[in-house]
Formats: C-alpha cells, structure tokens, sequence
C-alpha cells in the first residue's frame, strides 16, 4: 500500500508541476489510480498542508489564463464547478468585475472595431460579449460606444 501512496503522490505533483489544480480535479484524476476514496483524501490534505495545493492559487490561475476572454460572470461559473471556498471565490470575483469594462472593451474592439449600424449587427455584439460573461450594463456600454467617453 505504501508504493500505492507514492505512486498516487506523484501522479498529483506531476499534475501540479503541469498547471494549477483545484481538489476537485485531482480527485477525479486521482481516483481511478488509489484503492479507495480515503487514500486520494490523504494525499491531498497532505499536498495541502505542505501548500503544493491551493485553491487561491488555482482561482488565481483560472483568472490569469481567462479574464482578457470572459467577463466575471463567466470566471465565477467555471470556479464554482471547482467547489471552491466561497471566500476565494468572492475575491477574485470582485477583482474582475472591477476591470470588467476594460476587459470587455479590448475584446469588442479586437473583434469588431466599430459601433454596429443595423440592429442585427447590434444584436450579433451583444450576444458576442454577452456569450462570454460580460454583465449586461458592461455590454450596452461597449455596444454604444459609451465606455470610451467615461
């Protein structure tokens, strides 16, 4: 059992060593590997408590490689699948949603440039930003024009 253990432990430092994980995924990678439910907790509260797991790392993470791409609503979404510590959660939240209208502006203007002249193409930007997170205040002011002149 215990080259089970080291083996489980390095599956989960080989994962970490790739990118940041939350619990949850290691858990579902893990499981297929350990001999029951108890020795993947194991590991990872170990992982934990040595700090090669964390969950503001991972939130931090998720943030870094999303944000220029989806707006707050989005980030808070794929972060709850996670079953994170809603204080985590909330934190990096908060920050995005404070740069939320930058955000959304780069990404309208990289994609379309300009304020739309029929409805349709009004319509075709708004469900643009709005597929990716973007709060509903945010979009009518990028749609407009209006967050340049703020």
């Amino acid at each position: 059992m215990r080259a089970a253990t080291l083996s489980l432990k390095g599956r989960a430092l080989k994962y970490l060593a790739a990118r940041e994980h939350s619990r949850v995924e290691l858990v579902r990678k893990l499981a297929p590997h350990a001999e029951s439910q108890e020795e993947v907790e194991k590991v990872l509260d170990e992982l934990e408590s040595r700090g090669f797991l964390s969950a503001e790392r991972f939130a931090e993470s998720v943030v870094h490689r999303k944000a220029a791409r989806y707006g707050a609503a989005r980030v808070k979404a794929e972060l709850s699948q996670h079953k994170l510590p809603e204080d985590v959660t909330r934190a990096v939240t908060q920050s995005l949603k404070e740069t939320e209208l930058e955000r959304a502006q780069a990404l309208w203007s990289k994609r379309f440039g300009e304020v739309a002249q029929t409805p349709a193409e009004l319509a075709r930007q708004m469900r643009f930003l709005a597929g990716r997170g973007f709060s509903g205040d945010v979009i009518r002011r990028v749609v407009k024009g209006s967050a340049d002149h703020d």
